[in-house]
């Protein structure tokens, strides 16, 4: 432990620190539920799969898990019940749910998914903090960290449902910091780049085939726009979160934080 200006300064999480997680057993969710797990936190999660839920309660039978959609109001109450009963309280919210939404032009999307995919991806995140504000300041504070992307610092072209959400939680979070900073609450966004994985396979996939070029080919031009020119992990974004809700990021809140090898463009 390492001293600075006369203050403990503690690499690690609170023993016992009590994490709320949406979509955390998959992707992104499940590495930051697993990373959290594994620094002592305990954990709740929400799913919509059975399957993923199932092997996440196979690797984690101490931590609980909710099947939710976090676009329906009812499944999101009962997410927070059920975590309310297993937690005994809340230290800290992870806003991680999303789908990666329609790829088309803005005349070619309809309706209905431009709805679903603003209904996940930013409704979910205030129909969860909601929930949990109460519980954080019954706590004496906390912690929120909501998942934005890089998409919601550039825009992206034929992908706009996506990234009006995406711009969206940059403003939601930063109301959120100011609302909740007299409360003893941190509120800071992640701003994810390309991760790899099954969901950024699709949303390349969708894109060459829109411009009628090959998937390896699509896949170096995306990597083009990233100075370091790869991918990050969701581990990546996990270390991200450990370290903001650990003391070291204590005095973070109403940032953007990007995980994504420096994305200079979308």
């Amino acid at each position: 432990m390492a001293q600075l200006a006369g203050k403990n300064w503690v690499n690690g999480l609170k023993p016992g620190l009590r994490v709320v997680i949406s979509a955390g057993a998959s992707g992104i969710g499940r590495a930051i539920s697993d990373m959290l797990i594994q620094h002592g936190a305990k954990v709740h999660i929400c799913d919509v799969s059975d399957d993923f839920i199932a092997d996440f309660k196979q690797a984690h039978p101490g931590h609980g898990a909710t099947k939710a959609d976090v676009s329906k109001e009812k499944d999101v109450e009962t997410f927070f019940a059920d975590a309310k009963a297993s937690l005994g309280g809340l230290d800290a919210l992870i806003n991680n749910a999303g789908i990666a939404g329609p790829t088309g032009g803005v005349d070619e999307i309809s309706i209905e998914d431009w709805r679903r995919c603003i209904d996940i991806d930013l409704t979910g995140q205030f129909l969860c903090a909601r929930l949990a504000v109460p519980m954080l300041k019954a706590a004496g504070g906390g912690a929120m960290v909501n998942m934005s992307s890089a998409a919601g610092r550039h825009g992206y072209a034929f992908r706009t449902p996506y990234a009006a959400a995406k711009f969206g939680i940059i403003g939601f979070t930063q109301s959120l910091a100011k609302e909740l900073g007299p409360s003893n609450i941190r509120v800071n966004a992640i701003l994810p780049g390309i991760v790899e994985g099954p969901r950024i396979e699709g949303v390349i996939g969708a894109r060459a085939e829109q411009l009628g070029i090959s998937y390896s080919e699509m896949e170096k031009e995306y990597l083009q726009k990233v100075s370091l020119r790869r991918m990050v992990s969701p581990h990546d974004v996990a270390a991200m979160v450990l370290f903001l809700l650990s003391p070291l990021g204590e005095n973070i809140s109403g940032q953007s934080l990007g995980v994504d090898g420096n994305v200079e463009t979308l």
